[in-house]
């Protein structure tokens, strides 16, 4: 835990280690990843539309392919604005964690490189969810704008494999709340109640 920043911004502290009672960062991942995932679902399903129309007719669902493309593109657009604001919400909740020192997670990992390999991942997936929304805006406005399937398939290929390592990242943040205790009212409760015995 940062001291000296908590003094600065003269910060208090509750039971979970943030200024305020539910930590933002673990909701605004929640959206990212919803619209995202849906962004990403909704390409592939524009796509296929030749093959789902018939299951859109016997359902009596009227749906155009343009309106699968336009359901992603928007998707991917909050996607990549929110972003900006999971990651700044995380390295702030980052900077006043208090992190165990003697422990590892599941992957073996001690709790700072969880926290170090958990940071550098946010930044990283932050540029290439806002690479893939450019990608994807310039196949909608100039390259695929006249074609009826606007995504390539080497973005949709690169939409799943980002789904991966999404997956990947989004362990090693449980970890930090499941197995760390990090910014968990409950494990901070209870290791005050420990140390202060």
């Amino acid at each position: 835990m940062n001291s000296q920043l908590i003094e600065q911004l003269r910060l208090r502290l509750g039971a979970n280690g943030l200024p305020y009672e539910i930590p933002i960062h673990p909701q605004l991942v929640h959206l990212t990843l919803g619209l995202f995932i849906i962004a990403i679902i909704f390409d592939i399903a524009g796509v296929l539309f030749s093959l789902e129309k018939p299951i859109f007719k016997f359902l009596g669902l009227a749906a155009i392919r343009s309106s699968f493309f336009d359901v992603g593109w928007y998707n991917l657009i909050a996607a990549a604005t929110i972003t900006f604001f999971t990651v700044a919400a995380g390295f702030f909740e980052l900077l006043l964690a208090n992190p165990p020192v003697d422990q590892k997670s599941a992957w073996g990992l001690s709790a700072g490189w969880t926290m170090l390999l958990h940071g550098l991942g946010g930044v990283l997936l932050l540029g290439i969810i806002v690479a893939m929304t450019v990608w994807r805006g310039l196949q909608r406005y100039h390259w695929r704008k006249d074609a009826s399937r606007q995504v390539q398939w080497s973005y949709l290929l690169a939409g799943i494999a980002i789904l991966g390592i999404l997956f990947v990242h989004g362990t090693l943040g449980a970890q930090l709340g499941e197995e760390f205790g990090i910014h968990v009212t409950a494990a901070n409760t209870v290791a005050k109640n420990v140390y202060s015995k």
